[in-house]
């Protein structure tokens, strides 16, 4: 498995103030948005294209266009929500499908409880957005789902990841085939005993849309 950590100061500065407690729910939505956008930018560098004809005004040249069928953008249920729109802004032509997945606390699989994706995933390229990679267990599943149907190029990108989830999607996708790709804003230093990322910024999906009630 590929992973790219950009080393890039906006993305630092953004990451920052992600992670700082004082950060209310808007903003904190608002920098995850951008600091997707800047993910995506390296994300997306291998992305497929093919020729593309037009005419300037001043004279006919070549260019490119994405090439069909188009990448497939897919967030994990309900974190991943929250970096979809920074990726469709430098993506706009991408599909978007929706996964949901946990696991059975008894059996230890993983059960899917949403999928609005193509059954049939040939030949497509697809982005998974999940802001944390801590034990790696959700997006090792959600990938080896993707391939299952098809997928041959996975690029998963997280706004953190712990060393634990990286050795955990090493391990359990060494057979993968293609190979997967992760992007990461940041590789935090471990999990703590409850499996939160450290420093981390605590929990994604309620910082993002607050606590359910």
């Amino acid at each position: 498995m590929r992973v790219l950590n950009p080393d890039h100061r906006l993305i630092a500065h953004k990451l920052t103030y992600l992670r700082d407690e004082r950060t209310d729910s808007p903003t904190f939505r608002r920098l995850a948005e951008e600091l997707m956008t800047l993910l995506a930018y390296e994300a997306t560098r291998d992305v497929r294209v093919e020729p593309f004809e037009i005419r300037t005004p001043v004279a006919p040249t070549t260019g490119i266009k994405l090439s069909n069928p188009k990448p497939l953008v897919v967030p994990i249920l309900r974190a991943g929500l929250g970096m979809l729109e920074g990726m469709v802004r430098l993506l706009p032509s991408a599909e978007v499908g929706f996964l949901g997945m946990q696991r059975n606390e008894e059996t230890l699989e993983a059960v899917t409880y949403a999928n609005r994706l193509p059954d049939d995933l040939s030949g497509r390229q697809v982005y998974v957005l999940d802001p944390m990679l801590a034990t790696g267990g959700s997006m090792a599943d959600a990938i080896r789902f993707l391939l299952d149907r098809g997928a041959d190029d996975i690029t998963a990108v997280t706004l953190l990841s712990a060393p634990e989830g990286i050795a955990h999607l090493q391990e359990t996708l060494a057979d993968a085939v293609p190979s997967i790709t992760l992007v990461t804003g940041a590789i935090d230093e471990r999990l703590n005993e409850v499996g939160y990322i450290v420093p981390g910024l605590g929990d994604a999906g309620d910082r993002l849309y607050g606590l359910a009630q």
